[in-house]
């Protein structure tokens, strides 16, 4: 018994031996490895944009600072990015910008907010320069702010137009017997057609298409500022696929050069009038970033003005950088209201919406803060269903052009597996006490009036997202309905209807928050601090991810991203009000 109880104490001995070994090598690496992990800034340098690794507005805080020292992210959204490229344009070490090969996840709101960062870098006299072995439209729309674009001699550039497309399940229920039950109100909530029909309705096909042209409007007059080419000449271009080779490209004014990697280098080596026989200096945007974030002196302020970020779906519970959660937004929120230093509040949205009941405690908490200081609600990539439900009632809402804004709807999907249970012979009973104590099961003939009572749900939640809506807008609710029925809008066609008030990014939000609260000298505070344990420090380690790696690599990263959606799916409880259909522009 003593030789066992000896060696379980010497297997926990080793074990908590590890554990600090690895622990202690982390942090050492950390405070001694931190200037080697900066790239310092020398003169006559150059920042290369390279933004795979930058894929929210916010990357977030968190209260416990085990999280942040080792969160993914490393603290740095897109907002820091921009912020960096603001100083870049005084900074006298920096001469110019490169977009080399970039592939970013970021959005059309978000690439555009950016792009502007960039038009006006460009303002200081400094250049920008891009080089890509091809270019996606995506990328295509950023890079084209450059003052010189390269392109492979081998490359292509993809100059198309948007097009969008949807699978219809409505034979695939019949064959298999796993049936959708669908309950909605919005003729325009496109997000259950595919349980219901086999075709595209004419409602869907319609929004869908103003959606898609007025996106493609938005693009298209950026681009022809730019390259300085008619947008008539650009849709020209679109269409007969005239822009597809290097060559034609060239020939359409699309891209300047034809040229390997190396010219392009020593192109810039010229601009910077730098020895062409030796490496020039070069820092990336994370890096410049970083350090900026480290060195910049914070000006302090009796005045702050909040920025919260609500960014990804909304669910119920804490959330985090990629969900909104009732935990972090109501408790940001009120820390932000009860603080006497704010004197106005943003709220940055890019979320496509989500939980109908989680949504309505956050617009809640808006309209209780909106009633103390200025609430300014700034629009992302998204800020659909739930997430303009809590953007409704704000003092002032700023989308983009290109913003995908409105689905005032609400929808319910009760999976039934009845007729499949039947054809493999499975049958299911019930014993009841009384006549509605059963809850809903996939495995029997959904109920009628069950039916009907979530039914009545959707729509008493309808008519309180409408209400809401008319309310904040000051809108009659039969005009708020009338552009509601879960139709998306770009920001532009939002603008015209009233469901925005201005065309504008972050910047411009926070401008206005600032003339709303009558101040001129502040500075800004990020929200929210999410609450993680320890727990969910473990859960960012590599060998915490392998499963999802070892996933990917086996049925690869395309049918990985449908296994989410599928699980993203299944997870959704309650009535959801969530934009109608996911918008991917590449």
């Amino acid at each position: 018994m003593k030789f066992l109880s000896n060696v379980i104490a010497t297997v926990v001995g080793l074990f908590v031996f590890i554990m600090l070994f690895f622990f202690g090598i982390i942090f050492i690496a950390a405070i001694f490895g931190g200037e080697s992990e900066t790239e310092s800034l020398k003169n006559n340098s150059v920042i290369e944009l390279n933004l795979e690794d930058i894929h929210y507005d916010y990357a977030g805080k968190y209260k416990d600072p085990w999280m942040s020292f080792f969160s993914e992210e490393k603290n740095i959204g897109l907002s820091d990015v921009i912020d960096a490229i603001d100083v870049a344009s005084i900074d006298d070490n920096i001469k110019g910008i490169s977009i080399l090969n970039n592939n970013s996840q970021l959005g059309m709101a978000q690439t555009k907010d950016l792009r502007n960062a960039l038009e006006n870098f460009k303002k200081s006299g400094k250049f920008i320069m891009a080089y890509a072995n091809s270019y996606s439209q995506k990328e295509y729309y950023l890079n084209s702010v450059a003052n010189s674009i390269y392109l492979n001699p081998v490359g292509e550039l993809d100059f198309k137009g948007l097009s969008s497309e949807i699978m219809f399940f409505k034979d695939l229920q019949e064959k298999t017997g796993v049936k959708m039950e669908v309950l909605r109100h919005g003729k325009y909530k496109s997000a259950v057609e595919p349980f219901l029909e086999d075709k595209m309705s004419d409602a869907n096909r319609e929004q869908t298409t103003v959606l898609l042209n007025s996106i493609w409007n938005s693009v298209a007059a950026d681009i022809s500022k730019s390259r300085k080419l008619s947008i008539s000449k650009l849709n020209e271009i679109a269409n007969g696929l005239l822009a597809r080779t290097p060559e034609m490209a060239k020939k359409e004014k699309l891209i300047d050069h034809i040229a390997y990697e190396d010219i392009y280098h020593n192109d810039i080596k010229k601009a910077l009038k730098a020895d062409t026989e030796k490496d020039y200096n070069k820092i990336s945007i994370t890096d410049y970033t970083r350090k900026m974030t480290t060195t910049a002196v914070v000006t302090e302020s009796d005045n702050k003005i909040a920025i919260i970020y609500a960014q990804g779906e909304i669910q119920s519970g804490e959330g985090d950088v990629n969900t909104i959660g009732e935990g972090s937004m109501r408790r940001s929120l009120q820390e932000a209201r009860k603080d006497k230093k704010v004197k106005a509040i943003v709220l940055r949205i890019d979320s496509p919406g989500g939980n109908a009941l989680t949504s309505d405690l956050i617009w809640r908490e808006v309209e209780l803060t909106k009633k103390v200081k200025p609430v300014v609600v700034s629009m992302g990539n998204y800020a659909a269903s739930g997430g303009y439900y809590i953007a409704c009632n704000a003092n002032t809402i700023f989308a983009q052009n290109n913003t995908i804004t409105g689905s005032i709807g609400v929808f319910g999907i009760l999976p039934n597996f009845n007729e499949l249970s039947k054809k493999i012979g499975i049958n299911t009973e019930q014993v009841k006490t009384h006549e509605n104590a059963a809850s809903y099961s996939p495995f029997v003939p959904v109920d009628e009036k069950f039916k009907a009572v979530t039914l009545e749900s959707i729509e008493h939640i309808y008519k309180t997202f409408v209400h809401h809506v008319a309310e904040g807008r000051k809108m009659n609710f039969s005009a708020v309905d009338s552009i509601a029925q879960g139709r998306v809008w770009s920001g532009s066609e939002a603008l015209k209807i009233g469901l925005v008030d201005k065309i504008g990014g972050l910047n411009a939000a926070v401008a206005e928050a600032a003339r709303l609260s009558k101040i001129k000298n502040y500075s800004t505070q990020n929200y929210p601090e999410y609450e993680k344990d320890f727990d969910d420090v473990l859960s960012q380690f590599p060998f915490a991810s392998s499963k999802k790696n070892i996933i990917k690599e086996e049925i690869g990263t395309e049918n990985y991203q449908l296994l989410q959606q599928v699980k993203k799916f299944q997870s959704r409880k309650g009535v959801q009000a969530i934009m109608p259909f996911e918008i991917s522009i590449n």
